[in-house]
């Protein structure tokens, strides 16, 4: 028999019209409260500016990865990858999506040799197609990721696509009051103010429910994602995301926290942290993401240099 491996893959190009699912708002005591309608419309304006000024940022990713095995399953016991990375967002040809790609340099000290030509051949090569373009781009944002579970998912702004207001109708909303993020590793321990939130904020819950999912496995198969925003009801900025993905092969979830970037003016992911138990080998992954040096960026088609950095 075949052996597969698992696959948390984005898919990109869905859209749908199906109306949004709303809540109940709170009523306030003298200030009228908005409404869980008004929370989401937010968020999704505030999404399609966070693209549109994040398109001309780039930033430095120190990111761990470690694979713990079960006692005895396979020698060699637990493995473990350090990544230094430039990340960035960019949307390929005329598609309309934003993706976030990862351009790791360094892998546990040693600088990637084949870096500039790959980058040329993925954003410069004139017979590359919009979607083979997309597909570049995702494989090469997971191409040192380790273990046995194949991942695309692991970028911290992924979940903010659910808020795009084109993509809000897949999802049912709700507001909870459980807003306590969740402990999903204890391999990496968390910095002071890990995960803090110090302003009001709505915790809203949500599941994706119409087929065709933005996220699905190797075989096309639907893979809903379910989490939950922490959001600022007055802005509709997102503080905090939390991304649950789960079949029955593999759990995922991953933690992203964002601050405000005194330079750029926005809050911009500071932390990224991640666990997956891959259900059929036992397998569990941890990351910890951080992320600084936030800088502008520019596109410089010449042939040995894409990204030219201020």
């Amino acid at each position: 028999m075949k052996k597969t491996r698992a696959v948390l893959a984005i898919v990109f190009g869905a859209t749908t019209s199906v109306a949004v699912a709303t809540g109940p708002g709170d009523a306030g005591n003298n200030v009228p409260q908005p409404t869980l309608t008004d929370v989401l419309a937010r968020a999704g304006a505030y999404v399609a500016e966070f693209q549109r000024q994040l398109s001309g940022i780039v930033a430095e990713e120190q990111y761990v990865q470690m694979v713990r095995y079960p006692r005895g399953a396979r020698s060699g016991s637990d493995n473990k990858r350090r990544l230094r990375s430039d990340l960035l967002l960019v949307r390929a040809g005329s598609a309309s999506e934003w993706f976030q790609f990862r351009d790791v340099f360094d892998v546990d000290g040693e600088a990637v040799r084949d870096r500039n030509d790959r980058l040329v051949n993925l954003f410069v090569n004139p017979t590359i197609t919009a979607d083979d373009q997309i597909r570049g781009i995702l494989a090469e944002s997971a191409r040192y990721n380790i273990g046995s579970l194949l991942r695309t998912v692991n970028v911290p702004v992924l979940p903010l696509r659910f808020m795009e207001p084109k993509n809000q109708s897949r999802f049912g909303f709700k507001r909870t009051s459980d807003g306590s993020p969740a402990r999903i590793t204890t391999e990496m321990p968390a910095p002071p103010g890990h995960f803090r939130i110090t302003t009001e904020v709505w915790t809203i819950e949500f599941a994706e429910r119409q087929g065709g999912t933005m996220i699905r496995t190797t075989a096309m198969r639907d893979l809903p994602a379910r989490g939950r925003f922490w959001i600022e009801p007055a802005t509709g900025r997102v503080l905090m995301s939390e991304l649950i993905l789960e079949n029955n092969q593999v759990r995922g979830v991953i933690d992203v926290n964002y601050q405000s970037q005194p330079i750029l003016g926005l809050l911009v992911p500071i932390e990224m942290r991640e666990r997956y138990d891959h259900l059929r080998d036992r397998s569990v992954i941890d990351g910890f993401a951080t992320y600084g040096q936030f800088r502008q960026f520019q596109v410089n088609v010449s042939e040995r240099f894409l990204i030219k950095q201020e």
